[in-house]
């Protein structure tokens, strides 16, 4: 069983990166309630993660404090986390979730499957009997739909996946200074081309039931309206949100289909399965493995004192893993019942995209499977390398049966 009395999440020990669940299995069992070097703690219980995030009171989101000494006040990076919806509280946060929930509604999401069918399909179209399905499928689907739902051309689409990675690649514990460097420069391209898009949109606005980006500039009925600010960093939030974690997803379920070949057979016998297996994949192997939060007050969690203003490390990873809270929670099993994984987060802050992404695991997965039930990984499965998101940089295989 691993050590975990010094553990770091700015360095891991060797082999976390590929494999941090025993580590996590032993932080549940002997350390759920973990003080770090830095004076932070990691959380790694069910109950303690969803205590913290039902309790918007005590545990805060609110970035600024914490990112300024990481990216520097005034660097692009520190200006678009400390406006999008993630990283803050009421009333910022009430009031941008509510616009973009606005634009997010069941029926929306609704119209939105028919052209989620169609990308699938014609992907899957062009796929031949030797395939990178990170490259040429799970992470060409986001994109595609967050294209959509923000109605960027086409013939624009192609830088936005790296910027995204690059973004995202700066909130790892200890992102060196090329990331930064990197993450810097992602975000001022992208706010440059919004901008550029809003106007674009401002002077010919598209359907607002299903064109997200004139959505969130309309803002709600009731004549709430974000800033220019909040509305460009919004959306590049939109798209980072909703790439890095649904590319997760789809990758991850197809490798764990192809290690727990039993349930593939399952879930090929009842495709109806597919919605609670796509819960499974996301307990199991959660796209987004760590949250954080920041104590406002004096607080105590399991039994350790905790003082206001001390960052807070929320393991999603482990967590949904908690032997409190699942059966057998190393059994990967499709059929599982109540389900309560957080790799939704939680509370006020619950991904506000979640029918969305669950929709598009679904359709990608269900429909690869009807194309090719009996595809196989065989070459690289290489890790993503990071702490914070879990998922494959490539993952090689065959689609046929020869």
């Amino acid at each position: 069983m691993p050590d975990v009395t010094d553990f770091d999440l700015a360095k891991p020990p060797p082999g976390f990166l590929d494999n941090p669940f025993p580590t996590y299995a032993t932080l549940l069992q002997e350390a759920p309630v973990l003080r770090l070097r830095d004076g932070s703690v990691l959380l790694s219980r069910h109950a303690d993660l969803d205590r913290v995030y039902r309790d918007t009171a005590r545990f805060s989101s609110d970035k600024r404090d914490m990112f300024a000494p990481v990216f520097g006040r005034g660097a692009a990076l520190y200006t678009h986390h400390t406006n999008s919806l993630v990283f803050n509280d009421p009333p910022l946060h009430t009031r941008v979730r509510k616009i973009m929930a606005s634009a997010l509604t069941p029926r929306a999401i609704a119209r939105m499957e028919p052209g989620l069918m169609a990308t699938v399909d014609r992907l899957l179209d062009r796929m031949g009997p030797r395939v990178d399905l990170i490259e040429e499928f799970a992470s060409a689907i986001p994109v595609e739909i967050i294209g959509n739902l923000l109605d960027v051309p086409l013939s624009e689409r192609g830088p936005l996946r790296d910027w995204s990675l690059a973004i995202l690649g700066a909130l790892e514990p200890a992102p060196g200074p090329e990331v930064l460097a990197q993450g810097n420069r992602a975000v001022e391209d992208f706010t440059a081309y919004l901008e550029g898009l809003v106007a674009r949109r401002r002077a010919t606005p598209g359907d607002p039931e299903v064109d997200v980006l004139t959505r969130l500039i309309m803002g709600t009925r009731e004549g709430e309206t974000l800033s220019e600010t909040e509305l460009l960093q919004n959306c590049i939030f939109i798209l980072n949100a909703g790439h890095e974690t649904t590319t997760n997803l789809i990758g991850n379920t197809l490798a764990l289909l192809d290690d727990f070949r039993g349930e593939r057979a399952r879930l090929l016998a009842d495709p109806d399965l597919i919605g609670p297996a796509i819960e499974e994949s996301l307990r199991y192997l959660s796209p987004n493995q760590f949250g954080n939060r920041q104590a406002v007050e004096d607080v105590e969690i399991g039994g350790i004192e905790i003082a206001a203003g001390t960052v807070l490390h929320l393991c999603i990873g482990a967590a949904n893993r908690d032997p409190l809270v699942f059966d057998a929670p190393k059994r990967f099993d499709i059929t599982r019942k109540q389900n309560r994984h957080l790799a939704f987060a939680g509370g006020p802050h619950v991904c506000v995209g979640l029918t969305l992404a669950r929709l598009e695991g679904k359709v990608a997965v269900s429909r690869f499977l009807q194309r090719f039930p009996s595809y196989r990984l065989e070459g690289a499965r290489v890790p993503g390398g990071r702490i914070r998101f879990r998922g494959y940089a490539r993952l090689e295989g065959v689609t046929n049966d020869s």
